[in-house]
């Protein structure tokens, strides 16, 4: 179930009943791991007629108290309090998934190789996002976190250099792949793609100073290249290509290779966890739909890490293995297994 100081926080705003139903979802959801509303409303423990499950859900996800900035974010901060910090560097993480007609961008923070949600919205359309919605989503994010050292780095839909600009004026780092067409010019030289530097499998390299895109009034970052080298049979088929203000190449190469901890995230939330891109609820129900994976996945985390610090774990899951590089169970999925046995009992 929830942590007390989840409680407490959600005590703040929901009443004693809002309260009761929001804690029966998360249970159904990690049980269920199915975000559709007529298998919540079916599989919801309130004795009452499957239609009236229905519609009472539908109501609750309507709730204008379900928001993100009132509810999740004194949540997602006390948890972040807790595990780093405060002044140290924070690397938050901006993705977008899309499936069928639901196109979501999420701003995440990295932690031990894996995303937690910060804040999410619903884009009116389809493809990628611009400027303006990028913005939309971080300046919250930026005044949350204001006492940390924020890295934000994102992958090549945030590759403009008018979002570096703004950032780099507030003082943030980031790291931002580019494209391999993207056009720049180190001093005295011409314009040329990125794709002309000569690169090979396993070299890196660090340009200063340097100009990206020809557009006028950006200012000058820095430019970090490196193609990994081929490992266990498997080799990228480019090279990355990091728009940063960091002044170290192997600082950048580091913390943009943390990125990867929200494709582990949005497989939770997806097909590998609560099998999000099954829902079909509206976009104001979506949105509240993801404030309820946020709790169920950060507490399974929560709880999974107490286990494995109460050295529990071996009752759970197989011991790890001398030979294997990679944990074989993360503190998500140990924090589900009680969920797990309940099925089994059922």
């Amino acid at each position: 179930m929830l942590p007390s100081f989840y409680q407490e926080f959600l005590e703040k705003y929901l009443n004693k009943s809002q309260l009761i139903t929001l804690k029966m979802l998360v249970w159904v959801l990690q049980n269920q791991k199915q975000v559709k509303l007529e298998r919540l409303a079916a599989m919801l423990p309130i004795p009452i007629q499957q239609n009236s499950r229905r519609r009472h859900l539908q109501r609750f996800l309507t709730l204008n108290a379900l928001s993100v900035i009132l509810l999740w974010f004194p949540i997602i901060e006390a948890i972040i309090n807790q595990h780093i910090k405060v002044g140290s560097q924070l690397i938050i993480a901006m993705d977008r998934t899309q499936w069928k007609e639901n196109n979501v961008l999420m701003v995440s923070v990295i932690y031990q190789k894996r995303a937690w949600p910060i804040y999410w919205c619903l884009l009116e359309k389809e493809g990628s996002s611009n400027l303006e919605e990028q913005q939309k989503v971080l300046r919250p994010v930026i005044r949350l976190l204001k006492n940390y050292k924020l890295v934000i780095i994102g992958d090549r839909e945030f590759h403009s250099v008018e979002l570096a600009h703004w950032l780099h004026k507030q003082n943030l780092s980031f790291v931002f792949r580019q494209k391999k067409d993207t056009t720049f010019r180190e001093k005295r030289q011409k314009f040329q793609p990125l794709s002309s530097i000569e690169i090979h499998p396993g070299c890196r390299q660090f340009y200063t100073n340097i100009k990206v895109t020809q557009k006028r009034g950006f200012g000058h970052f820095n430019l970090a290249v490196y193609w990994k080298r081929k490992y266990r049979g498997k080799q990228d088929k480019e090279a990355w290509y990091l728009l940063t203000n960091l002044s170290d190449l192997n600082t950048a190469l580091k913390i943009y290779a943390q990125r990867f901890g929200i494709e582990a995230m949005f497989k939770d939330c997806k097909t590998g966890g609560y099998n999000l891109e099954s829902s079909q609820a509206n976009p104001d129900r979506l949105v509240r739909l993801i404030l309820l994976i946020a709790l169920a996945m950060t507490s399974a985390w929560l709880h999974g890490q107490r286990t494995k610090f109460q050295s529990q774990e071996s009752y759970i899951c197989r011991s790890q293995e001398k030979h294997r590089t990679q944990k074989r169970h993360s503190n998500f999925w140990i924090g589900l297994y009680p969920y797990f046995v309940t099925l089994a009992v059922v």
